[in-house]
C-alpha cells in the first residue's frame, strides 16, 4: 500500500507555492479579540515606572528640607508627594524621575500610605510649624473609568453578544445551515454540481430498463437539447417515480444527478416544513429562484406527499393549514404566470393516489414513471449489481436466487446479499455459499429462528399437524401456490411456518384466490380433524382469508349476489370518510356472502385431510422427525402433482438438507403464525416466499 505522504510534492506546504488566490478567510471575530484586549490594555498597562512608597519618616524629612512642591490625598486613602523640579537633580532623588506622565497629566515621585485622614492633616500641620511657605494638602476623590465601564457595561454587553452568536450557532448546525433567524426562510436544498459530483450512473441501476428509458431522454435532452427543439419539442417539465417503497426511485434519481451533468438540486417534502407560518412558501420561492440562476437544472423533491397530499381535507376547519399554503406556492413555481425555462422537476413518491390533481396534470408533472416490483429477470440483474463486491463460491446461482425471491425489490434483495455475508462471517467462512444465501431469504422472510424456545410436546405435535395440514392441502389443489419447505422451528413469531413459491402472474381468477383460501384455511381444519378441537395458532390464517374474502366481494367483483361492483376508492379519498360508499343493506349482504366464502373453503379443506387422512398422518410424523421437510419429502408421500405447473422445481428440491431432529421442548402457548398480508385494493403478484 502506497503512503499518501510520498505522493506529495516536497514544497506542497510552502505559502509562495500555492495557488494564487488562495487566501485565507477573513473573520470578524478576530476585530472582537482586539477591541477585548485594548479595553483590557488600556486598564491595566502600566505606562511608566512604578511610583515609590514611603514612610512618615522620610516624607517628613522632605517637608523639613523644603523639597515638597505638592500633597495630594486621593479618595482620602494615599497621598501623592511631588517633589520641586529643582530638587530632582539631588543625589538622593536619582531613583526618581521627572513628574511628567502620560497625556497632558503630572506623576508623582512618591506615594505615602496614610493611616487616619485627620492624624494625616495634624502631623503635616506641625511639621510646617514654622515655614514661612508651607505646603498645603489638596484633596482628590477620584474614579477608575476603565474599570468601571468594563465592570458595569462593557463585560455585559460581550457576553449577551457571545450568548446570542452560540445560539445562533448552534441554531445553524441543527438545521443543516438554513436555520439562523435571518435564513430560516431560505431553500435547505443541497446542490450537486460539477464540483460536487455524484459518482452513481445508469450503470448501477439495474432492473429498471422501461423507467431509466423514459428518464434518460430527459438526461439526454439536457445534453443534446437541438436534437428535439429543431423538431418544435419541449423538454417536459417534470417527471413522477411512483411506486412501492425500496424499487429505486431515489437511486434512479441519483442516477439522474450523475448522469446529467448540470446542477442537481436534492431535498426532501418534509424540509419545507416547519413551525413558523409562511416559512414552507418562502423556501419553495428561494429554491426556484436559486434554480432559475444555475438553469438548465434538475430540481428532486423526494416523498413529495409530505407537502403533496390533496387539498381540503383538512378536518380541522378555520384552521391556517401550513402545508396547503406550501403546495399553493409549489403550483404557482412549477406551472404558473412565470415561466422557469430550463428548470425540470424530478419528484418520488410511494403514495400518488393521495397526491392534488393539480399536482398531477400536464404542464407540472408531464410524466408518471411507474417503478414496479422486479420480475424475474429484473432480480436477475439486481443480483449481479449487489453481488459484484461479494466473495462467493460457484455453487451460489443467480438464476436460482431470483427464483426463490418472488416479490422482492432492489432493497431487499441489496438486503440479502448483505446478509448472506454476515451470515457467512458469522460461521467463519472465507466465501459465501449457496446454503448462506438460502438461510439470508429465510432470515428476511421469517426472522431469526428461536431454536430455544420452549415448546411442550403436545403443543410441538399440534403445530406439527397445522403445518402439515397447510401442505397437505396446497399439495392436492390446483391453484394453490407450490410449496417449497415446511419447518416447525420456532422463527420471528412464528411457531411454525411454510413456503411457498407464487406464481408471478398480472390478473388472477375466482378459482385461484379461492384455492389459495382453502390452503390458508388447512391448518385449522387440520386441528379440527385430528385433535377434534382448534387453537389460537391460526389467528393469522383467519385475518389473510377475511381480508382475502373481503376483496374479492367488495373490490374485485367476484361475488354473483353482490354483482359486478367495486368500492374501491383508488384516489385515498374514502379513508377521510365517516361513510361507506354502500347502504346497510348491502353491507349486511356483504358480510353474508363473506362468511359463505370462508366457510366453503373451510368445509372444502376438512374435505381434503378427510379423505388424506392416514397421508396426513405420515406427514406430520415426518415433520416432528426432522423439523423441517422440503418438497420431496411430499412427493415421496402424496406423488407428484398432477396438475401442470410453470415452475421448474429441479433446483429446489434440494435447497438443503432436513436437519437433525431435537429432543421435544416443554413450554409455553404457542402464538399466531406469521403469513403473507393480502394486500386487498391491489392486484399484484404475491409477496416474496409467503409464509403460513
Amino acid at each position: 500500500m502506497n503512503n499518501n505522504s510520498e505522493n506529495k510534492p516536497e514544497n506542497s506546504n510552502r505559502p509562495d507555492l500555492k495557488p494564487k488566490g488562495t487566501r485565507p478567510k477573513f473573520s470578524f471575530y478576530w476585530i472582537y479579540i482586539l477591541l477585548f484586549g485594548l479595553i483590557i490594555g488600556l486598564q491595566f498597562m502600566n505606562w511608566n515606572t512604578p511610583v515609590k512608597s514611603v514612610g512618615w519618616g522620610e516624607l517628613k524629612e522632605m517637608i523639613e528640607d523644603g523639597d515638597v512642591d505638592r500633597l495630594v490625598l486621593v479618595n482620602k486613602e494615599f497621598a501623592e508627594v511631588f517633589i520641586k523640579k529643582e530638587k530632582l537633580s539631588a543625589d538622593k532623588y536619582k531613583d526618581v524621575k521627572s513628574g511628567e506622565g502620560f497625556g497632558n497629566g503630572s506623576r508623582p515621585q512618591y506615594v505615602y500610605n496614610i493611616g487616619s485622614v485627620e492624624n494625616f492633616e495634624k502631623d503635616v500641620t506641625e511639621v510646617q510649624k514654622d515655614v514661612e511657605k508651607p505646603v498645603y494638602i489638596e484633596n482628590q476623590t477620584r474614579r477608575n473609568v476603565w474599570g468601571d465601564a468594563l465592570f458595569s457595561w462593557i463585560i455585559p454587553v460581550l457576553l449577551l453578544v457571545g450568548v446570542w452568536f452560540f445560539i445562533m450557532r448552534m441554531m445553524s448546525r441543527g438545521a443543516g445551515g438554513g436555520g439562523q433567524i435571518f435564513n430560516i426562510g431560505k431553500s435547505k436544498a443541497q446542490l450537486f454540481d460539477k464540483d460536487t459530483h455524484v459518482s452513481v450512473n445508469f450503470n448501477d441501476v439495474a432492473g429498471l430498463e422501461e423507467a431509466k428509458v423514459e428518464i434518460m431522454e430527459i438526461v439526454d435532452f439536457l445534453k443534446n437539447p437541438k436534437k428535439y427543439t429543431t423538431l418544435g419539442g419541449k423538454i417536459p417539465k417534470g417527471a413522477l417515480l411512483v411506486g412501492p417503497p425500496g424499487t429505486g426511485k431515489t437511486l434512479l434519481a441519483k442516477a439522474v444527478a450523475g448522469e446529467a451533468k448540470v446542477p442537481f438540486f436534492s431535498l426532501s417534502g418534509s424540509d419545507f416544513v416547519e413551525m413558523f407560518v409562511g416559512v414552507g412558501a418562502s423556501r419553495v420561492r428561494d429554491l426556484f429562484k436559486q434554480a432559475k440562476e444555475k438553469a438548465p437544472c434538475i430540481i428532486f423533491i423526494d416523498e413529495i406527499d409530505a407537502i403533496g397530499r390533496a387539498r381540503g381535507r383538512n378536518q380541522i376547519t378555520g384552521a391556517n393549514d401550513e402545508r396547503e399554503n406550501t403546495l399553493n406556492q409549489l403550483l404557482t413555481e412549477m406551472d404558473g404566470f412565470a415561466t422557469n425555462a430550463g428548470v425540470i422537476i424530478l419528484a418520488a413518491t410511494n403514495r400518488a393516489d393521495i397526491l392534488d390533481r393539480a399536482l398531477l396534470r400536464a404542464g407540472r408533472f408531464d410524466r408518471q414513471i411507474h417503478v414496479e416490483l422486479p420480475d424475474l429477470e429484473e432480480r436477475k440483474a439486481i443480483f449481479k449489481v449487489h453481488m459484484k463486491p461479494l466473495k462467493y463460491d460457484d455453487s451460489v446461482d443467480v438464476e436460482f436466487l431470483s427464483k426463490q425471491t418472488p416479490g422482492f425489490s432492489g432493497a431487499d434483495i441489496a438486503n440479502v446479499c448483505n446478509e448472506s455475508a454476515l451470515i457467512a462471517a458469522r460461521r467463519n467462512k472465507t466465501e459465501i455459499t449457496r446454503q448462506d444465501f438460502i438461510d439470508a431469504i429465510d432470515r428476511i422472510i421469517g426472522g431469526l429462528e428461536k431454536r430455544n424456545k420452549i415448546i411442550s410436546p403436545q403443543e410441538k405435535k399440534v403445530i406439527a399437524f397445522h403445518e402439515a395440514g397447510h401442505a397437505a392441502v396446497s399439495w392436492l389443489l390446483r391453484y394453490a401456490h407450490p410449496l417449497v419447505k415446511v419447518t416447525i422451528v420456532p422463527r420471528g413469531k412464528a411457531l411454525g411456518a411454510a413456503w411457498y413459491l407464487p406464481e408471478e402472474r398480472q390478473i388472477t381468477t375466482y378459482e385461484q384466490m379461492f384455492d389459495e383460501l382453502v390452503a390458508t384455511m388447512g391448518g385449522r381444519a387440520s386441528e379440527e380433524v385430528v385433535f377434534g378441537q382448534i387453537s389460537t395458532g391460526a389467528l393469522n390464517d383467519l385475518e389473510k382469508v377475511t381480508k382475502q374474502a373481503y376483496a374479492m366481494v367488495v373490490y374485485f367483483g367476484l361475488n354473483k349476489e353482490v354483482g359486478n361492483v367495486s368500492y374501491y376508492d383508488s384516489t385515498g379519498q374514502q379513508e377521510y370518510s365517516f361513510q361507506k360508499p354502500y347502504s346497510e343493506a348491502t353491507a349486511e349482504l356483504i358480510d353474508v356472502e363473506v362468511k359463505k366464502i370462508v366457510e366453503s373453503a373451510y368445509k372444502q379443506a376438512k374435505d381434503i385431510l378427510l379423505e388424506n387422512r392416514d397421508k396426513l398422518d405420515d406427514l406430520a410424523s415426518i415433520l416432528l422427525k426432522k423439523e423441517v421437510i422440503f418438497r420431496e419429502d411430499l412427493e415421496n408421500i402424496f406423488g407428484k402433482r398432477p396438475f401442470e405447473e410453470s415452475h421448474d422445481f429441479s433446483e429446489l428440491n434440494n435447497t438443503g438438507q432436513a436437519k437433525e431432529p431435537e429432543k421435544e421442548k416443554a413450554g409455553e402457548n404457542p402464538a399466531a403464525e406469521e403469513v403473507k398480508p393480502s394486500l386487498p385494493p391491489a392486484d399484484e403478484s404475491e409477496s416474496p416466499v409467503p409464509l403460513h
